[in-house]
């Protein structure tokens, strides 16, 4: 079993230069926590998720607003994203990348192919997916 067979192949990027709440409003319109972040140079630069939009640094917590996650685009994605990503590799063994989710508790590993390019994202949802193929097997 392969990282590539179970991976999320359409994968939503973010670019370092945008913007928190345009982020946030993606990742709440295509139903995703995590995004690969990619430089200028297309290549994997890091990876941001819902709770480092959501740090109370990058939040207007003023009590007079109703909404206490008023989140704007004055902050970007390289200030909130975790750089120098772990990777796996789309023909990595599933066990490995396994391995690294248990071992590290990540929630999604950015894929990527012998060039550094991303082509996938790997979460902890696409490991349940595989690990009900092997129930399934017998």
């Amino acid at each position: 079993m392969k990282v590539s067979d179970y991976m999320t192949k359409d994968v939503v990027t973010a670019n370092l230069r945008d913007g928190l709440r345009q982020t946030h409003e993606r990742m709440h319109e295509r139903l995703i926590r995590h995004m690969p972040v990619l430089g200028d140079d297309g290549k994997l630069a890091g990876i941001i998720t819902d709770r480092d939009i959501r740090r109370p640094d990058f939040v207007d917590t003023n009590p007079d607003k109703v909404d206490v996650y008023a989140i704007d685009d004055a902050h970007t994605v390289q200030q909130a994203m975790s750089g120098n990503p772990h990777t796996v590799h789309a023909n990595d063994d599933i066990r490995a990348a396994l391995n690294e989710f248990l071992g590290k508790g990540f929630g999604a590993l950015p894929v990527v192919d012998d060039h550094g390019n991303v082509v996938g994202l790997l979460s902890a949802y696409d490991l349940l997916r595989a690990f009900k193929d092997v129930l399934n097997a017998g």
